[in-house]
């Protein structure tokens, strides 16, 4: 009995030790977060390992424990309609909410899910409910893109598909069929959507092949840039879940195909360092130093080596290309950008990206909205139901519909 007591201690004291972590005092819920990085920590490590036995890919045995404990068929409620179905190849889930009194035409947001380029899916509870609460909310349409992910493609790969998709709905006959107002259509995305929805952003304004434009765009804590991983939200997040620096420039590399034996010295702009040409002319763009305010940027230093690898551009070059780096584009095509919103968190590695894009929008002439959340960390929108419902993700949910629904 005394041996079964010890031993239980003892798990006890380990569950916990391999929980906790220490986090900021103004972090919503930080016992719950703790639990939710516990739990991701604990499926990456097991895809870890089944990569490492060569069973299956890592990021395909960790996107299959996601969808595995998450997915959701498309369900219909009374007050929205779910289909699956194809936009010109490309899945899609349509959320069809009831029309507005008064309107005949419905507007409508083509949705973009987070997940570093390789994870999640429209089809997880996660989204899937949250595209549910947009359509009934907002009396709306949206479109929730199922893009390829990697390892099964790779940049620019996911942009051909929601470009796709995106289109494919633009289209006057499926707009008809869909009831939308084709003058009210927005697109929007979390973290890696939010890179890929600023690029499809940028992509469509240059497109005069277009009959309709985007009349909004809404990014939510979004990967705008890969230049510099030492801003001082990396540096201040730079272990902080549900994303810590490391595994942001490891999705970076993947994102590429790269080499895994590049992210050490990524993770210390060695391959953005004064002596590689091919960063010169777009460091300015992501000069924190500038683009940021006093209270952002505290005590923190720039992080620009003299000389580093430059092996790394030569061989990924895509790090510094526009269509992945959206905050690398020329100013010419940032002031032809629609309205704007940009949700940023305080406890999330890519709150600067978002800031400075906000900037360089603004100093551009775009109508931003720059919606800040001190207690906020990376992906806490998506968590808004039991038993990862935390306060500031029902909060972040709530002012982005409102936004949509004051501007869209």
């Amino acid at each position: 009995m005394r041996s079964s007591c010890v031993l239980l201690a003892a798990l006890v004291a380990l569950a916990a030790y391999y929980v906790y972590i220490p986090l900021p005092g103004a972090v919503s819920d930080p016992w719950k977060l703790m639990l939710l990085d516990a739990t991701f920590r604990g499926a990456q490590q097991v895809s870890n390992l089944i990569h490492y036995l060569g069973l299956s890919h890592h990021l395909i045995a960790l996107n299959f424990i996601i969808i595995a404990f998450g997915k959701k068929s498309a369900w219909s409620s009374a007050h929205v309609q779910v289909t699956d179905t194809d936009f010109d190849g490309v899945e899609v889930r349509v959320f069809e909410g009831s029309p507005k009194p008064g309107e005949s035409l419905k507007r409508s947001v083509v949705y973009i899910h987070g997940g570093g380029w390789a994870l999640a899916s429209a089809k997880i509870r996660y989204y899937d409910e949250l595209c549910a609460a947009m359509a009934e909310e907002l009396n709306a349409v949206i479109v929730s893109i199922e893009y390829r992910l990697v390892p099964q493609v790779y940049f620019p790969e996911q942009i051909h598909d929601i470009a796709r998709a995106t289109k494919y709905f633009l289209q006057p006959e499926v707009l008809q069929k869909y009831k939308v107002d084709p003058g009210r259509i927005g697109i929007s995305g979390d973290s890696a959507g939010g890179n890929l929805a600023a690029a499809l952003g940028q992509q469509f304004i240059q497109d005069a092949s277009l009959q309709h434009k985007l009349k909004l765009q809404a990014l939510i804590y979004p990967v705008l840039q890969a230049l510099d991983f030492n801003t001082p939200s990396y540096q201040q997040n730079v272990n902080t879940p549900i994303l810590p620096r490391y595994v942001m420039v490891k999705y970076w590399v993947d994102y590429f195909k790269g080499n895994y034996d590049f992210v050490q010295a990524m993770i210390v702009n060695n391959h953005t360092s004064l002596d590689v040409k091919e960063a010169a002319a777009l460091r300015a763009r992501v000069n924190w130093t500038s683009l940021l305010p006093a209270a952002i940027t505290k005590h923190y230093k720039p992080v620009v080596p003299a000389t580093g690898d430059a092996r790394i551009i030569q061989e990924i070059p895509e790090l510094l290309d526009a269509r992945s780096s959206p905050l690398l584009a020329d100013q010419e095509v940032l002031r032809l950008l629609p309205k704007t919103y940009i949700l940023t968190c305080e406890h999330d590695v890519l709150r600067d990206d978002g800031l400075m894009y906000a900037k360089r929008l603004e100093s551009a002439g775009v109508d931003v909205t720059l919606d800040h959340f001190e207690d906020g960390f990376h992906g806490c929108m998506i968590f808004t139901s039991w038993p990862t419902n935390f306060s500031v993700g029902i909060r972040t949910r709530n002012s982005f519909i409102r936004w949509l629904d004051q501007n869209l």
